[in-house]
């Protein structure tokens, strides 16, 4: 025999109803079944309001009437042929007028007692119940209306009522002894004296398993509208997954600690007779669900679920008076359950000095009225201090049996936890070693949520949440990059990439479920949203996604000057701007500090030399104790190009113009020509190479001629331009004529930086440099005689995104403090 349950999504529309049907015409067709439902859903909450419009001495409840009435008459007349449809109404009419009756006496007394209000909210079950056993009526089933007051005997505990096992399971035995099917009203049940009371929100699961095990069944079978247990709650994690099985005692767990598919008490009685409880999807009826069993199956998962209470208040008593003295801890609790306060969660210091626990918020109030008053003399004494409450807090649980044979669980936990950024405000272990409790502010529940989630059951994938700020040249070539690649990256390295939130100068666009790759352009175009940084970030941490990483593919001020508020919400940082690490020493030290503090990372490879290797390499040689003793550089690609350019055959003015022209200057090539730039990169690898100085120490050669500098226009510029060409060529010819040739060289040496215009002879590394390539060669104590050369393409949009795409995936895989860690 079998005892089916079906929830109020699984009886909520006509539809739903008919796929009920057919599912209890199969399992029928296997043997004995029993059927206990819910009421319709929303129909309990409509209950609620009429009891409180009632009460309240408001007439509005009989507006609640006629809704009700009117949904189960369609439903009615929907499901039942006119022939056989009479029945079903009259019955139904005569419930609905019993309903009105008692309503209208609460009007009249504008009070409801928590008798009446049980007797109230169990009328959903009885109009649910006696609509379907109709239904299974006339699709030829023998099927039989139970209301099950008639079976379930509880105490007076009205709202959630204590059943008495014995007389119950009797009642049961006696009365679902027949051979038709049964269908029976959750929720409700009866005191021995007849009174109505119900089994608690979600009691009737309780229900089903009651009946199951009292009548010893061969599985309890919960159709809801989910595909059984899930690792996690879907509308949190959207990447959660059903459960095959689990054990009884990780089920509980998980329910108590917020996991709603099933109601905590349900699995008691079927564990005490080792009952298996499948939950099923009614509306996937081929989807096998999750079975709690005794022994469920062996799993590789170290953890079966995650499961979270939304909301709790945390109460701390800890004082000096606590320490040694025993019954402090069954005063508190005596106390607090005479007063009927749930205690969700404990955790008491070893030095006993400090006793935190956590209940619902709307009892924290209540609960800490009642500690004070047990522990007056205490708090007077101020051997205890004022009791603490704190409040917007979560409770997170991770489960499951395989936590007591796997070392490193709780590592695990607080290095994805600490990762990004999620503060533990209290933690718990149970001695069963399947849980491990903690409390996190609410508004880090969902980022830890997934985090977990990430950690335990997709350590294989690494999921980064892309904020970008910049879409011109550089940032369009990096989604152009990435919208490529996305699928080999999750295919063959398991990075799943999602762009969340898109900028330029005008408009930017969110989206927490992700922006497509391929329609970004057209979805920021149309963006109502115009571009705000401050707003933008503040976005950015609203949305608190674990795995965040802020790409700036700016060249502005305004972006680096937010890279602080950013790390420090737990958000790695990826740009190819300069600004930052070329700012004072001051806020290069600070970016650093707060990344490494936050443990996040600051990456900018793309600084320097675009795509080329240079900040990393220096970073490791420094790590792994070396020492850089001199470096020496070209590292302006729009130099670099200009220089190799320059032959003669073209005037120097002209060969500037044409390189502004491919797109290897700024829009001003002023800022490409007075070395400024380069000033800056070098600066940064300086820094990277462990020296402090500031961009004022850097002595720069300035190449725009200065009769050149106070042009107005670009045009303007090179019109005077125009008037020095015979200096560069004289410079120009010169070195020639010396077998020699003009480059602009970087070099830093000694804890000083020089950048000027050199002459330089075909013995020399960098003489043999070609179109816009740069070139670096480091001198380190381990490579004094013949240095470290690094060589290549120092500009333009590909390598330079090709080089942030890296540094992003560096943060998927290291999630590394710095830049090269």
């Amino acid at each position: 025999m079998r005892v089916l349950k079906f929830g109020g999504s699984s009886v909520g529309t006509p539809d739903a109803i008919r796929k009920v049907i057919d599912i209890i015409q199969q399992k029928r067709q296997q043997g004995p079944v029993t059927v206990v439902v819910s009421a319709f859903r929303g129909v309990t909450d409509l209950l609620f309001r009429a009891a409180k419009e009632a009460s309240g001495g408001s007439d509005q409840y009989q507006d609640v009437i006629r809704e009700l009435e009117k949904r189960h008459v369609d439903t009615i007349k929907d499901l039942l042929r006119v022939q056989t449809r009479s029945e079903a109404l009259t019955r139904f009419k005569m419930t609905l007028n019993e309903l009105e009756d008692i309503l209208h006496g609460v009007s009249l007394t504008r009070e409801i007692t928590a008798r009446t209000s049980d007797f109230v909210m169990g009328f959903g079950e009885r109009f649910s119940a006696g609509i379907l056993a109709h239904c299974l009526s006339e699709s030829g089933m023998d099927a039989e209306f139970v209301d099950a007051r008639e079976l379930i005997v509880t105490d007076s505990h009205f709202g959630q009522a204590r059943v008495l096992g014995e007389l119950t399971r009797d009642s049961i035995r006696k009365r679902l002894s027949g051979d038709p099917v049964y269908v029976v009203t959750g929720f409700i049940a009866s005191t021995e004296k007849g009174v109505s009371t119900t089994l608690g929100r979600g009691g009737s699961d309780y229900t089903a398993s009651i009946i199951g095990a009292a009548l010893d069944a061969e599985e309890i079978e919960i159709w809801t509208d989910v595909d059984g247990m899930m690792t996690a709650d879907p509308r949190i994690v959207k990447r959660a997954f059903s459960i095959d099985e689990v054990s009884y005692e990780e089920a509980m767990e998980l329910s108590h600690f917020g996991a709603r598919v099933i109601y905590p008490p349900t699995i008691q009685p079927a564990y005490q007779k080792e009952i298996p409880i499948s939950i099923r999807n009614t509306f996937k009826p081929d989807h096998p669900g999750t079975v709690i069993r005794k022994d469920p199956s062996k799993s590789r998962e170290m953890i079966k679920g995650i499961s979270s209470i939304d909301e709790i208040a945390l109460i701390t008593l800890k004082g000096s008076g606590m320490v040694g003295v025993s019954g402090v801890a069954a005063r508190l609790f005596t106390a607090l359950a005479h007063k009927e306060i749930n205690v969700i969660l404990i955790t008491q210091a070893s030095s006993e000095h400090t006793v935190t626990l956590a209940v619902p918020p709307e009892s924290s109030s209540r609960a800490k009225r009642v500690i004070e008053r047990e522990f007056r003399p205490e708090l007077q004494e101020n051997q205890i201090d004022d009791i603490l409450v704190e409040e917007d807090l979560s409770v997170i649980a991770i489960v499951g049996d395989n936590m007591r044979q796997i070392p490193g669980i709780a590592g695990r936990v607080f290095s994805s936890l600490g990762r990004n950024g999620v503060n533990i405000v209290a933690i718990a272990q149970g001695s069963s070693e399947r849980n491990i409790s903690f409390v996190v502010n609410r508004h880090d529940q969902s980022k830890a949520m997934n985090a977990l989630h990430d950690a335990f059951f997709l350590a294989s994938v690494k999921t980064l949440n892309l904020f970008l700020v910049g879409v011109g040249l550089i940032g369009s070539k990096l989604l152009e990059l990435f919208h490529n690649q996305v699928e080999a990256l999750y295919r063959d390295y398991q990075i799943d990439l999602k762009l969340r939130g898109v900028a330029n100068s005008g408009k930017m666009l969110f989206d927490a479920e992700g922006i497509s790759l391929d329609g970004w352009r057209e979805r920021l175009e149309s963006s109502s949203d115009q571009t705000n940084l401050n707003r933008f970030v503040e976005q950015m941490q609203e949305l608190n996604l674990p795995n965040s990483v802020f790409v700036d593919c700016t060249a502005s001020d305004e972006v680096p000057a937010l890279y602080p508020d950013i790390l420090n919400s737990s958000i790695s940082v990826v740009t190819p701007n300069k600004k930052a690490n070329s700012a004072s020493q001051e806020y290069f030290d600070e970016l650093h500090r707060i990344a490494l503090r936050r443990n996040v990372a600051f990456r900018y490879e793309t600084n320097v030399g675009a795509g080329l290797p240079v900040v990393a390499t220096i970073h490791e040689l420094v790590t792994t104790g070396d020492h850089m003793n001199r470096v020496e550089a070209v590292l302006s690609g729009t130099l670099s190009y200009i220089f190799n350019s320059f032959d003669g055959s073209v005037p120097f003015s002209e060969i500037v113009r044409q390189a502004r022209e491919k797109g290897y200057t700024e829009p001003d090539p002023r800022e490409d020509l007075n070395g400024h730039d380069v000033g800056r990169k070098l600066l940064i690898l300086a820094r990277e190479a462990g020296y402090r100085l500031e961009f004022e120490d850097l002595e720069i050669e300035n190449l725009v001629p200065e009769g050149a500098r106070g042009a107005g226009d670009v045009e303007s510029f090179f019109k005077k331009l125009k008037e020095f060409d015979g200096e560069f060529e004289s410079m120009r010819a010169e070195a020639a004529g010396n077998q020699m040739k003009l480059c602009y060289i970087a070099r830093f040496e000694g804890g000083n930086g020089v950048v000027k215009l050199e002459r330089i002879g075909q013995d020399h590394p960098f003489y043999g440099l070609s179109g816009s390539d740069n070139i670096v060669a480091l001198y380190t104590d381990h490579y004094r005689e013949s240095p470290m050369v690094v060589k290549g393409p120092g500009a333009g949009a590909n390598v330079t995104a090709g080089g942030i795409v890296a540094d992003i995936l560096r943060v998927a895989n290291t999630k590394a403090q710095s830049n090269a860690g």
